[in-house]
């Protein structure tokens, strides 16, 4: 194994031997050490802010379970998960390919009374559980939109870029699609259900619009003002940065919402097996609480909520697998890039 450290700012950059030639790159990791023998590995796409609390309760809990935390990129996540790399769970905002990895035999069944309390939309045959659902939202800085309407719809927001040139010109950031597994999921699931989604698409293009891997950065972006505005960041992380940070403002769009679940499944390589089993019971137990406020994760209950209804949660199942065929995601990156990056 080798590592090399730097600040938190710049991200801690591990590289981890896998079975294979490449070395998996993991943005940071942390190790809670327990007071037990067992250490369970989890391979996750949230930040170690965000998921910190649940990991620090979680052993209050099971005082004796060590945790050795690793966040990766979700495209990263699943190529080291589909290359044998050795964890005990994998958690990841890219539900998609979390089910292509169920779907060709990298993760294990697993059944508790936990997992078969969860929402039958929730869960796909004992092997891949969701435990949040979060919908993609716009992020804008107050400063930036100063003296400028608030559009309720993409038609309207639309209408305000092309209206005002001179503030959004290479103001504006998305989702780099080619890297973000994440970014991916969105932006197919936007286009198959929505007319506006090619059009937003070529104006941002047009826009000279900046492309990002992750949410975080972009919501840092329109803090600084550098960005007027981020479109199809997470809804969480979004909330976390505006509780700290009034610069920021969630655009509330309400024509629709593209809602993901973040997953979690037992990967077929998975050593320790009973820890993960309390740590994915504990994690699908937190998904159902009914106080969001408890965590900045929301529960699945938020999928009921009026803003998540006009498209409800992106469904587990087979149809995950369509833009993940190589010749399709092709195509669409093809059709992305030609709007995109002009």
């Amino acid at each position: 194994m080798c590592v090399t450290h730097f600040t938190r700012s710049l991200a801690a950059v591990i590289c981890l031997a896998t079975t294979g030639a490449q070395a998996l790159e993991i943005e940071d990791q942390k190790l809670y050490p327990g007071t037990g023998t067992t250490t369970i590995k989890v391979a996750s796409t949230a930040d170690l802010d965000v998921f910190e609390p649940f990991i620090l309760q979680f052993q209050r809990e099971q005082p004796a379970v060590g945790i050795d935390y690793y966040v990766a990129s979700s495209t990263d996540l699943h190529a080291a998960i589909q290359g044998g790399e050795v964890f005990d769970v994998a958690i990841s905002s890219a539900m998609d390919l979390q089910f292509q990895l169920a779907n060709d035999g990298a993760a294990q069944p697993y059944a508790s009374p936990v997992t078969d309390a969860l929402p039958a939309w929730a869960r796909w045959r004992d092997q891949v559980f969701a435990f949040t659902a979060e919908p993609a939202v716009a992020v804008i800085s107050r400063e930036r939109f100063a003296g400028l309407p608030r559009p309720k719809t993409r038609q309207e927001l639309i209408a305000l870029l092309r209206q005002n040139p001179d503030v959004f010109e290479a103001s504006i950031g998305t989702y780099d699609v080619r890297q973000s597994g994440l970014g991916y999921l969105f932006a197919t699931q936007e286009a198959r259900n929505s007319d506006t989604f090619w059009r937003l698409s070529e104006l941002m293009g047009r826009q000279r619009a900046a492309l990002y891997c992750c949410s975080a950065q972009m919501i840092d972006d329109v803090g600084s003002g550098r960005l007027a505005l981020a479109y199809n960041v997470l809804g969480s992380y979004a909330a976390e940065r505006i509780a700290r940070d009034d610069r920021l403002e969630v655009l509330e769009l309400e024509d629709y919402a593209t809602v993901m679940l973040r997953t979690a499944l037992i990967p077929a390589t998975a050593t320790e097996i009973e820890g993960a089993a309390l740590f994915l019971d504990r994690l699908l137990e937190e998904g159902m609480r009914d106080t969001p406020e408890t965590w900045v994760l929301p529960p699945l209950g938020a999928a009921d909520e009026p803003e998540a209804r006009a498209y409800g949660p992106i469904r587990l199942g087979p149809a995950l697998l369509v833009y993940l065929d190589r010749l399709n995601r092709e195509a669409f990156l093809r059709a992305w890039s030609d709007a995109l990056v002009q």
